[in-house]
């Protein structure tokens, strides 16, 4: 297993870049002409939004990311034999009955 340890840093200077150009962009396309004054309330309004939702995605992105454990690559999982399971596919026969046994067998519940 990997000994990567996850840091708030990155999504956080991400989410930060990402806010200052949605800020940025937003200011001086709102504005409207070169004789108008910035539009700074929505250059912030986007910004706060565009970190937020960049911050909100990078931090799901992030939950998502789980290694598997060790002991799922060992075929103790799929990959195990269905002949060496008590009941597995390797011992049933074409009805679907366990091998040695029919389907009148007493004690079994008809299917």
């Amino acid at each position: 297993m990997s000994s990567q340890v996850k840091g708030v840093k990155g999504p956080l200077i991400f989410s930060a870049v990402l806010a200052a150009i949605a800020g940025a962009a937003t200011m001086v396309f709102a504005t409207g002409g070169g004789t108008r004054e910035l539009r700074i309330d929505l250059g912030l309004t986007a910004a706060g939004i565009a970190f937020i939702a960049s911050l909100v995605i990078s931090a799901l992105l992030l939950m998502t990311e789980k290694p598997n454990a060790e002991h799922l690559g060992k075929g103790t999982g799929v990959n195990r034999s269905s002949a060496k399971m008590k009941r597995g596919a390797a011992n049933l026969d074409e009805h679907g009955n366990p091998r040695g046994t029919g389907p009148g067998t007493p004690g079994e519940d008809p299917r």
